[in-house]
Parts: C-alpha cells; structure tokens; sequence
C-alpha cells in the first residue's frame, strides 16, 4: 500500500536520513519507497516474490541486515510477536534512530505506547489510518524483553518461529487434510506452501514416497521446515508456488494454500495455486488440498480436472480431491 506518511516525515516533518546507510526492515513490493536513497539502503525481506520483485527494480536485498547501519526503518507486519522482534533487532544493531510505521490494524498505537516507556519518541505523524514515529537514543536492553527466539517449540515437537502462518499451534485446516488423504498417493510429490512443514512430515511417513518438493515462499518458514524434517527424501525450494516448476511431472501435490496476503481474502491466489499444481502432474497425477468452506475453488478446479470431489471437512473448511488432468501444455 502507497501511503504519504514516510514523505511527510521527510518533508519538513522532521525526520532526517540525509546520511548514512538505512536498513529497511518489512520491505514489500507494494510500499511506495521512492523517497528513500536506493543507494544507501539494504531492504529485508524473506517473501520470495517481494525479494524478486524488489531486486529487478535496483533495490540491495537480503533475509538479514548484513553491516552497519546509522537509521533503521521497520514497516510492521500483522503479528505482534514479530513487529516487536523487529524493532528490538533494528535497535540491537546500534542505529541512531528507528522509524516505526504501521496501520492501526497492525498495533501501531499499541507499539507507539509501548516505545514512550522505553525511550524518547521525537514526533508521530498521522495519517491514512495509521501512525509513523521514530524514536533516538535507544539501546539493546532497554528492548530486550522483546527479542523473540529464532524459533519456538509447539505440539508434536515441530519447531516454528515468530510471524509464520500458524506459529503457535498445527493448523486445523491442515489437520482435516491430513487425517483424509490416503495411504497411497504416488513416488514424486510436491507441497505447495508447505509452511514449516506440517503436511510433509505426514507424506513422508509412507515409504512409497521417493521424493517430495517442499515449495515454501516465506524465508522463516522454510526455515522452521528444514529443522522438521530430515530426511533425504525432500527437497527445500525458496520460491513463488505460483510459478515454481518441477523438474519431473509429479504424481500427486497436496496444499493448505494462502487466501490473502493482507487482510482482505484474495481467493485468486489459492486460484493460482491451482493453476500451477495441474501444470506440475502428470496425467494421472491427483491433488488433494484444504480451504475455507466459501472459497469458490470447486470451478477453478474443474477448469484443470475431470474429476473433483470433496472428501472431507467440517463446517470451516473443506478438503477436495482432483483427478484426470485435462490434457493441455505445460
């Protein structure tokens, strides 16, 4: 989202980073950025398609900050846990001001409160439903309350980290899939989005799997997914499944896919997950995936498939099998 408070802050609003490198933490594709110094600034992201996105338009990108650094800027995310995990981390590299900024659905007034105890706010602007302040003179302790382990211990002893989906817990959704899908379901298979690996770990208790694709494009999760699972078997892909592409034609992909990047539901992007599972099957390949109960995937689905059923669920979500490929390039 484009929004006008980082140019008001810069624009005789008070804030100054006329020098110094800048390190950008929450980097997405669809900030307006253009107010800051391409040249001075490292942008950290572990969305794989904000990544590609952001170094094709010139931006210096990585997963961490890498050096030294005289401002940080941190755009929040929506989990609290990891909004705060940020700034701490942004203050731990001994910046000389953090800017902070945020819509009031991601907890910026909270922060903004929080932060007054912890040190010296200079100004708050505003605007467009949300909030951008910076604060001076702040050291690693005085936030060190609010560093967040790289990675958390949850239920059947899987490992997950700050901000991935379903941090605290196994996702209903994905359970419902799993207690569903039959014993045998191919040699060659891929998980879509496959998280911090919930689903795989499942797949890879039946010896007739040879090889499994985890597709996974948030950097953390993949991360938390990698300490899941070890078995030879699997293949980790930082990458957009969307567009991902197996080097063999697969016999079977299963998925939990995302319906929004926001807020808002966008069932066009569990579509596209669709789309680009039938590129990857074989023929005969099937895919078996979990969603919300009102996601309209039934038509998509038989745009790729002759056969497609529900064959499971709750009143929450529904779990669809589809078969027979439509025969079409890939």
């Amino acid at each position: 989202m484009s929004h006008p408070r980082l140019s008001l802050a810069l624009d005789g609003g008070g804030l100054d980073i006329s020098s110094g490198r800048i390190v950008v933490f929450g980097a997405r594709s669809d900030l307006d950025l253009r107010d800051l110094p391409k040249e001075r600034c490292q942008l950290i992201t572990g969305y794989k398609p904000d990544v590609d996105m952001l170094s094709a338009q010139g931006w210096e990108v990585a997963t961490g900050a890498d050096g030294s650094f005289d401002t940080a800027i941190v755009f929040l995310p929506r989990a609290k846990k990891l909004a705060k995990a940020m700034i701490a981390g942004a203050v731990g590299l001994g910046v000389a001001t953090v800017v902070v900024d945020g819509q009031k659905t991601e907890g910026v007034d909270s922060l903004l409160k929080e932060m007054r105890k912890r040190g010296e706010v200079a100004n708050v602007l505003s605007k467009a439903h949300g909030k951008l302040f910076w604060a001076t003179g702040l050291g690693a302790a005085d936030l060190a309350d609010w560093q967040a382990p790289a990675k958390q211990e949850i239920e059947e002893g899987f490992v997950t980290a700050p901000g991935v989906f379903s941090a605290d817990g196994i996702d209903p959704a994905s359970r419902l899939l799993v207690d569903v899908l039959p014993q045998k379901l191919g040699k060659h298979l891929a998980d879509l989005g496959a998280g911090w690996g919930y689903l795989s770990r499942n797949l890879l208790t039946r010896d007739s799997v040879k090889t499994l694709s985890l597709v996974e494009s948030d950097h953390a999760s993949l991360t938390c997914a990698k300490a899941n699972l070890s078995d030879d078997r699997a293949a980790f892909h930082w990458a957009d499944a969307t567009k991902w592409r197996s080097d063999r034609l697969l016999d079977g992909v299963i998925m939990n896919p995302p319906f929004h990047t926001g807020r808002a539901a966008e069932p066009q992007l569990g579509q596209a997950f669709i789309a680009n599972a039938a590129r990857n099957l074989a023929q005969s390949g099937q895919l078996w995936l979990v969603a919300n109960r009102q996601l309209p995937y039934e038509t998509s689905l038989a745009e790729f498939f002759l056969d497609v059923k529900e064959i499971g669920g709750d009143n929450r979500f529904k779990v669809l099998h589809a078969a027979r490929r439509r025969r079409s390039g890939r």
